[in-house]
C-alpha cells in the first residue's frame, strides 16, 4: 500500500474532521488576503486625503478583528484536526501489535525488538505526521497561493503578477532534486534510530551479564558510535529539509526584486498606485507561507514514505503460525502425536524425527534427554507455535490446527525455561490469566509452587513490584511465581518446560507433591514434565527419552532402569552427585 492510498482511506473514515478543518482554512486564507487589499485601500485614502479619522479608526478595528479572527481559526482547525490525525497513529499502532503478537517464535527469530519498538514510535510517527501536520499544510499552502495569485493577477496588476511568477519554476526544480535526497536521508535516519534502539535495549536487558563480564566501557563506545551514526543520520536529513529555505528565500527575493522595479516604473508612470503596489508587496509576502508549506509538506511525505517503507513489510508478513481453526471447545480427551517430524528454517537435521506418542486425560507425561534433543521443540509443537512439516497433532480426536488459537491456548499452561515476569507486583504476576482472582486464590496458587513464605518475607509482601523481568527475584523465585501463575490458570493441559531448573531438590520435590494433589483435585488435567534433572518425572506416568529429536526410550521409571540405556547411566550419575553435594 502507498503513503497516498493509506491517507486517502483514513481521510475518507474522517472526512468530517478534515472537511471542517478545510473550510476553517479556508476562512483563514479568506481574511488572509483581504487584509492587504484594506490596508492598500487606506493608503490610497490617505494619499487622496479621503479617509477621515472615522473611517482611519472603523478600518483599523476591522484590520484587528480579521486578525483575531485567523488566530481562533487557525487554533480551532488544529486541534479539530490533530484529534483526527492522531488516530491514525492509534490505528497503526493496534495493527502493528496486533500482528506481532499473533507472529510465532520463528518470526522474532528473524527480527531485532529495538528495531519493532522503532517502528511502533519513530516510523508511525512520521506516517502520523504526513496524514495531520503534511495533509493540511499543504491545503492550506495551496488554497492561499489559489488566492493569492488570484487578487494578485485579477485585483491588482496582472503585469505584477507575470513577472512575480517568473523565478518560482527555478524553486519547484530546486523542490524536486531536494525530495529525492530528503527519502534517502529520512529512510537511513529510520534505519540508523532502529539500530540505536536495538542496541539500547538489548543492553539494559542484559545490564548484569555486561557488568559480570566487565564489559561496561566496550558497550558504552558501541553506544556511543550508534549514536553519532544516528545524529550523523538525522543531521543530514535536516540538511536536506533546510535546504527548502534557501530555495524559498532566493525566489522571493528574485521575485520582489523584479517586482519592485515594474511596479517602481508603473508608479513613476501613474500607471499604478502607491496603495495598490503596497497591497501587492504584501501579497508577495503571503507567499512566503505557501512555499515554505511545500517544503515543509515534501519532507514530511518523504518520512512519512520511508516509514512506511519499512512498517508495511512487517503488517504484510505472513503468520508463522495461520490461525484457520474454527473448533472454539476444547474438552479433555487424548492428546497425540503421529510420526511427527519438525525442522527449523536454514537447518537441514531435524530438531524432531517421527515422534509417536500420547497422553490420557489426567496423566503426566515425562520429557526427558540431553540438550538439544527437542523437547523444548515438541512443546512449542504442542502449543502450537511452531507447524510440524510432517505427522498430525491430535486432542480429544481433532488436529491441533482445527482448534482456533485462542481455544487451544485457553486450555493450556506454560511455564518455559526462562520464566518472564512483568514490570507488576507480586500477586498481579500470580494473576495474569485470571485477573479477577481472589487473594485467597493467588496466596492458594503461591501455596501449590512453594513460594507462598518467600513471599511474605518481601518488604510488602504479595504487593511487592518485582521489577522489570523480575529481576529483584531470584531465579528460582521467579520460576515458582511463574508455576504459580500457571496453576491459578486451571488450565486442561499444564507444560513444564525445565520450569524446575532452578530450585533444589527438596522444593522440586514438594511442588511436584503439590501437583499431585491438584491432579487428585480435578483427574482431567494433564501434565507434561521436560526435565534434565530425572527426578523431576520419576512418578510420571509414562517417560520418553528424546535424543536427536528421536524417541529412542520410553517407558516408567522402572521400566527405563530395567532397560539399563540413557535413562539408566543418567539416573545413577545424578543420584552419585545429589549424594556428593548432600556430603
Amino acid at each position: 500500500m502507498t503513503l497516498s492510498k493509506l491517507i486517502g482511506g483514513f481521510v475518507r473514515r474522517h472526512w468530517r474532521a478534515y472537511a471542517s478543518s478545510a473550510a476553517m482554512l479556508f476562512g483563514v486564507a479568506l481574511f488572509t488576503i483581504l487584509i492587504p487589499r484594506k490596508i492598500g485601500a487606506m493608503i490610497d485614502g490617505m494619499a487622496a486625503q479621503r479617509l477621515g479619522s472615522g473611517d482611519l479608526l472603523m478600518g483599523l478595528a476591522q484590520l484587528l478583528g480579521m486578525g483575531l479572527a485567523i488566530y481562533a481559526l487557525r487554533v480551532a482547525w488544529r486541534l479539530r484536526l490533530y484529534s483526527a490525525a492522531y488516530q491514525l497513529g492509534v490505528e497503526l499502532r493496534t495493527r502493528l501489535f496486533a500482528r506481532l503478537a499473533a507472529q510465532g517464535p520463528a518470526f522474532y527469530q528473524k527480527q531485532r525488538t529495538g528495531d519493532l519498538m522503532a517502528l511502533g514510535t519513530n516510523d508511525i510517527d512520521a506516517i502520523e505526521m504526513a496524514a495531520g501536520e503534511a495533509l493540511l499544510a499543504g491545503f492550506d499552502g495551496t488554497l492561499t497561493l489559489v488566492m493569492v495569485l488570484g487578487i494578485m493577477t485579477l485585483g491588482v496588476d496582472w503585469r505584477l503578477a507575470a513577472i512575480a511568477l517568473l523565478p518560482f519554476p527555478l524553486m519547484a526544480l530546486a523542490f524536486w532534486r531536494i525530495s529525492s535526497h530528503m527519502h534517502v536521508a529520512a529512510s537511513d535516519s529510520l534505519k540508523r534510530f532502529a539500530a540505536l534502539n536495538d542496541h539500547v535495549q538489548e543492553s539494559l536487558s542484559g545490564v548484569r551479564t555486561v557488568r559480570a563480564l566487565g564489559l561496561e566501557q566496550r558497550n558504552a563506545k558501541q553506544f556511543s558510535e550508534l549514536a553519532a551514526r544516528a545524529a550523523e543520520a538525522g543531521l543530514s536529513a535536516q540538511k536536506w529539509e533546510a535546504a527548502y529555505e534557501p530555495a524559498v528565500g532566493l525566489t522571493l527575493t528574485a521575485a520582489s526584486v523584479l517586482t519592485l522595479g515594474l511596479g517602481g516604473y508603473l508608479v513613476w508612470h501613474d500607471m499604478l498606485t502607491i496603495g495598490a503596489l503596497t497591497a501587492f508587496t504584501m501579497y508577495l509576502g503571503q507567499l512566503i507561507w505557501p512555499m515554505f508549506a511545500a517544503g515543509w509538506v515534501l519532507s514530511l511525505i518523504e518520512r512519512g514514505r520511508a516509514g512506511l517503507a519499512r512498517l508495511q513489510p512487517l503488517l504484510d508478513a505472513p503468520l508463522t503460525v495461520d490461525d484457520h481453526g474454527t473448533l472454539a471447545h476444547l474438552a479433555p480427551g487424548t492428546l497425540a502425536l503421529d510420526q511427527v517430524s519438525f525442522a527449523y528454517d536454514g537447518q537441514a537435521v531435524p530438531a524432531l524425527s517421527a515422534i509417536t506418542l500420547s497422553l490420557q486425560p489426567g496423566q503426566t507425561l515425562g520429557l526427558v534427554g540431553p540438550t538439544g534433543s527437542g523437547k523444548s521443540t515438541l512443546l512449542r509443537v504442542l502449543l502450537r507455535q511452531s507447524t510440524p512439516q510432517h505427522g498430525t497433532a491430535t486432542w480429544s480426536g481433532h488436529a491441533l490446527s482445527e482448534y482456533t488459537l485462542a481455544t487451544l491456548r485457553a486450555a493450556i499452561s506454560w511455564v518455559p525455561q526462562e520464566s518472564f515476569l512483568f514490570s507488576a507486583t507480586v500477586a498481579e504476576n500470580i494473576a495474569l490469566a485470571r485477573p479477577g482472582a481472589s487473594r485467597a486464590e493467588i496466596e492458594h496458587a503461591a501455596r501449590m509452587a512453594d513460594i507462598h513464605d518467600d513471599i511474605l518475607r518481601f518488604p510488602q509482601g504479595y504487593d511487592t513490584p518485582v521489577g522489570e523481568r523480575g529481576i529483584t527475584l531470584s531465579g528460582g523465585q521467579r520460576q515458582r511465581v511463574a508455576i504459580a501463575r500457571s496453576l491459578l490458570a486451571d488450565s486442561t493441559l499444564l507444560l513444564l518446560d525445565d520450569a524446575l531448573s532452578a530450585v533444589d531438590t527438596g522444593t522440586e520435590t514438594r511442588i511436584l507433591e503439590h501437583l499431585a494433589e491438584l491432579r487428585r483435585e480435578r483427574p482431567e488435567r494433564s501434565v507434561v514434565i521436560a526435565s534434565h534433572r530425572l527426578s523431576g518425572v520419576v512418578n510420571a506416568d509414562h517417560i520418553v527419552v528424546l535424543r536427536n529429536g528421536q524417541v529412542s526410550e520410553a517407558g516408567t521409571h522402572d521400566s527405563l532402569l530395567a532397560q539399563d540405556g540413557w535413562y539408566a547411566s543418567q539416573w545413577r550419575y545424578q543420584q552419585l552427585e545429589a549424594s556428593l553435594d548432600a556430603n
